[in-house]
């Protein structure tokens, strides 16, 4: 929010030095707005709608200096160069500077490496991929971790928790988890014998493209399986389950292991090769769709085999972990990305994070149309589960004549704009604060409409706070909008002293007004104290005005 209203306060500076292009004054706010739109941006994504604003504030301006043909060519490309330099190449830079510092500063294994991929985890002091030496070419007997190719899927899990009754079979859960695990750890064994592949007396047999394989999950000994029962959560996919005893199944468990353009008879080479795993009786591809699991699949992600053999990341693995004591291993440090790689990898998680965050049991969400008319607030703590002492609500005084003021602009305005594109002859001070309202007031709903109407186009949970940023400008709008109400009806009365003072009691009424309404409903940010508000006794009873407000 900071952020967003310096980028929108320094916009405004240097277009009030429009007569003074080049100097140092103009030079100095262009920069501080590439400065601070860099910051907006690498607070929060939702920084990407004030850089919209100022884009296009900037095309406006460009295109009034195209159209004024008192300035040459060259003047033209010079405020065009001076445009791209500070408010695309600064900000970039900026941006991309601060991540270099994140992954300078960020650079320890943690919980969420399941998220990246094997690459990005090679880089990170304390996992088991940093400056690791593995065995290069995946055989027989390994055991293994296979991970998703695609951002934040993470890695082929099962756990003794069955499917519950009426999900397809009722065998053993299979799913994916973005967190390193035992329950990750498969061993890979051919399909036809049960052999063990690490008897010192028999050969190291190499796993090759288009071999039979068989999956025995190494925690419970039940082998990867598939069959014709649709999956729990995708329609038309195959569901997929553990199955068997110490290995022993049937030939639902064969899976077909394929690299991804290569040829017959190459070895697999573990991180390296994108491999598929095709079920061998069905004819489907192993693959996870993304959709979360509810609570009887611990919220983890739904693995399925996709009759529809089109590549897509969802169904192609790389093995990760690779454990066989009958192989030589290799140092992983050629598999380190390039900072490139590594920013875009990051951007994507972080994207792919956000679009999937969706409400979880018996949490509280908003939506978009209760944010401005301030139809229900947010618990955030109390004693308990059910007396709760802080409450995020917006002001009601603040929030209705934020909503009002909206309404009346746009009447106002419409008005106002009508006359004069009529031909309405305005004396010089009232046109010069009708130019204010339109053009500074028109910014400004600009600025409410691009921070508040993209969210109704979005699918992942939203809160209360998501609206903090169109409520910045609705205030500067209701400011904008009653200064000009008091100054046109201060101008209107003839005595010069009775219009000052109506000017200074309007605006002390809504200063003092806002005021009163802050010492109100302070208690819902500070803590309530005493009874619940739906006791009489209560300091907030008379408080809750909508029955939605449940504090």
């Amino acid at each position: 929010m900071f952020f967003i209203m310096a980028a929108m306060l320094s916009m405004v500076k240097y277009n009030s030095c429009a007569n003074r292009p080049f100097s140092a004054p103009w030079w100095f706010w262009l920069s501080l707005t590439g400065v601070n739109l860099a910051g907006a941006l690498g607070v929060k994504f939702v920084g990407l709608f004030i850089i919209l604003q100022v884009g296009w504030n900037t095309i406006s301006d460009l295109w009034h200096l195209f159209g004024d043909l008192s300035l040459s060519v060259v003047t033209v490309g010079k405020h065009l160069t001076a445009r791209i330099l500070c408010l695309i190449v600064l900000p970039l830079t900026l941006y991309t500077a601060t991540y270099a510092v994140h992954f300078m500063v960020l650079n320890k294994s943690g919980p969420g490496d399941g998220f990246f991929s094997s690459a990005f985890q090679a880089r990170l002091s304390g996992n088991n991929l940093h400056n690791a030496s593995i065995p290069e070419h995946l055989a027989y007997g390994s055991v293994i971790t296979v991970k998703n190719l695609r951002m934040a899927i993470g890695y082929l899990h099962s756990h003794r928790h069955l499917y519950p009754e009426g999900i397809g079979a009722r065998q053993q859960q299979v799913t994916t988890y973005l967190h390193k695990d035992y329950n990750n750890l498969w061993i890979i064994k051919k399909h036809n014998t049960n052999a063990d592949p690490l008897d010192p007396s028999l050969p190291v047999e190499f796993v090759r493209h288009g071999d039979i394989i068989r999956l025995e999950h190494k925690e419970t000994s039940r082998n990867l399986h598939s069959h014709y029962h649709e999956a729990p959560l995708t329609r038309k996919h195959y569901q997929v389950t553990g199955y068997g005893i110490n290995g022993t199944g049937d030939s639902n468990d064969f899976w077909r292991i394929e690299v991804v353009n290569r040829k017959f008879g190459n070895r697999i080479k573990v991180l390296r090769s994108r491999i598929r795993l095709i079920h061998l009786v069905t004819g489907c591809v192993l693959g996870s769709s993304g959709k979360v699991l509810p609570k009887w699949g611990w919220e983890q992600l739904e693995v399925t085999c996709t009759p529809y053999l089109k590549e897509t990341l969802n169904s192609i693995w790389n093995v990760e972990d690779h454990i066989n004591p009958k192989l030589p291993n290799i140092s992983l440090d050629v598999l380190q990305p390039s900072f490139p790689e590594v920013l875009l990898e990051s951007h994507m998680v972080m994207i792919r994070g956000n679009n999937g965050l969706k409400p979880k049991d018996n949490e509280f969400t908003s939506k978009p149309w209760h944010w401005p008319v301030n139809y229900q607030g947010l618990r955030f703590s109390g004693i308990n589960d059910t007396d709760f002492r802080v409450y995020l609500l917006g002001n009601p005084v603040v929030w209705w004549l934020n909503l009002l003021s909206i309404a009346l602009y746009l009447l106002l305005g419409s008005i106002i704009a009508v006359a004069v594109q009529r031909g309405a002859h305005l004396p010089a001070e009232v046109e010069g604060l009708t130019q204010v309202l339109l053009r500074g007031g028109g910014q400004l709903l600009l600025g409410w409409i691009l921070h508040y109407f993209p969210f109704f186009l979005m699918g992942r949970i939203l809160y209360f706070h998501h609206y903090f940023p169109a409520m910045l400008f609705s205030s500067m709008l209701t400011g904008i909008l009653w200064d000009t109400l008091l100054r046109l009806w201060a101008w209107s009365l003839a005595s010069s002293s009775l219009a000052r003072g109506l000017y200074v009691v309007g605006n002390l009424s809504l200063l003092l007004g806002t005021a009163y309404s802050f010492y109100l409903f302070h208690p819902l940010a500070y803590g309530m104290v005493g009874p619940l508000a739906q006791d009489p006794r209560s300091p907030m009873a008379g408080l809750r005005w909508l029955e939605s407000w449940d504090f």
